[in-house]
C-alpha cells in the first residue's frame, strides 16, 4: 500500500489518519479549508504526545505526522490506491463527497465508507464503482479500538473484500464481517440505548452522572451511555438515530428531544468541551451529569 486517502478531517478522520500513519502508511488527509487540517494535525500531534498517559503505547508524533500530507477538496486524493471517507453523518453530504471522489479517482481504487449506520449498497449507487465500494464502521478513538465492522454492499467483489480486510489487519483491526442493513451490529443496538438513556435525563427520571452510574456499577461498563454520546458526539449520535428512524419508519428509533436540543445548542460532547458532562481541553471529564 503506497497512499491511503482519508476524506474528512474530523474526530474520526484524524483517528483513521493517525492509525494509518503509526501502522507505517502514507496517508493523505484531505477536508474543505486550510484551516480544518491545522486544526487536525495539531490534534494528532497532541493525541500522539498523550497517547502513553491515556494506556497506549509510546507514539512518536514526528514520526507520524511525517506521514500525512493535507490537500483541500475531495480530488486530492485522486492517486490513492484506497480512499477511506469519514465526513458526517448525513446522506446529502457523504453523497457529494462520493461523487466527486468517483469523478477524480482512478477506476480501481476502492472506496470505504466509514458510516455507524448509512446503507453501504445506497452509499455505492452513487458511484460508478459499485464493486470496489466497502463499509468499514470504525470505532471512536480509531488508534485504540481493536476492531471494526466491515461490511459488503450488494455489489461489493471479494477483491475488495480481501484488499480491505488486508488494509484493516496492517492497521491493527480485527474485522468482523457482517450484512448491509442500516447501522449493522452496533448501532442497531448502541444508539437505542444511548437514545433512551438520553430519555431518562429528559424526562427527569434521572441526572446523566446516575444513568451512567448505573451501567458502570451495575452492569460493570467501562464507560456508560451517555459518556459514550459525548465520545461519539452528540451530534453523531442524532444523525444516526435519524438515519434508523428514517430506514425503519420505526418509532423504536424516535430521537429524543434533547439529542436535537443538545446538538442545536453546540452541546457536541468531548470535542466541543460539554455534552452530557464536561470536559478540559485535553477531552478528560472534569464535571459529570451537567446535561439537565
Amino acid at each position: 500500500m503506497t497512499l491511503v486517502g482519508v476524506v474528512g478531517a474530523g474526530v474520526m478522520g484524524v483517528g483513521v489518519a493517525q492509525n494509518l500513519a503509526q501502522t507505517g502508511h502514507d496517508v493523505i488527509l484531505v477536508d474543505k479549508d486550510e484551516e480544518t487540517l491545522r486544526e487536525a494535525l495539531t490534534l494528532i500531534e497532541r493525541n500522539c504526545r498523550m497517547s502513553r498517559l491515556m494506556g497506549g503505547p509510546e507514539v512518536d508524533a514526528a514520526e507520524v505526522l511525517a506521514r500525512i500530507t493535507t490537500g483541500v477538496g475531495a480530488k486530492q486524493v485522486a492517486g490513492a490506491e484506497i480512499v477511506i471517507e469519514n465526513v458526517t453523518e448525513n446522506w446529502d453530504v457523504k453523497r457529494a463527497v462520493h461523487e466527486e471522489m468517483d469523478a477524480a479517482c482512478g477506476p480501481e481504487t476502492v472506496f470505504v465508507v466509514n458510516t455507524s449506520a448509512i446503507p453501504i449498497t445506497k452509499m455505492a449507487s452513487v458511484t460508478d464503482r459499485p464493486d470496489r465500494v466497502v463499509g468499514v464502521h470504525f470505532m471512536n478513538p480509531v488508534p485504540a479500538k481493536p476492531a471494526v465492522e466491515l461490511i459488503p454492499g450488494f455489489h461489493t467483489s471479494p477483491e475488495t473484500v480481501r484488499r480491505t480486510r488486508d488494509l484493516l489487519t496492517a492497521m491493527g483491526k480485527k474485522a468482523v464481517q457482517v450484512k448491509d442493513s442500516c447501522g449493522f451490529v452496533s448501532n442497531r443496538v448502541l444508539m437505542l440505548t444511548v437514545n433512551e438513556a438520553a430519555y431518562l435525563v429528559h424526562e427527569g427520571v434521572a441526572s446523566a452522572a446516575d444513568v451512567d452510574e448505573v451501567f458502570r456499577s451495575c452492569f460493570g461498563h467501562p464507560m456508560g451511555p451517555l459518556e459514550t454520546a459525548d465520545l461519539i458526539g452528540v451530534d453523531t449520535i442524532l444523525y444516526s438515530v435519524e438515519v434508523l428512524y428514517e430506514h425503519y419508519a420505526d418509532s423504536k428509533y424516535r430521537p429524543c428531544p434533547l439529542l436535537k436540543q443538545m446538538t442545536d445548542a453546540g452541546l457536541h460532547g468531548r470535542k466541543s468541551g460539554r455534552g452530557f458532562h464536561d470536559y478540559d481541553p485535553s477531552g478528560r471529564l472534569v464535571a459529570a451529569g451537567s446535561a439537565r
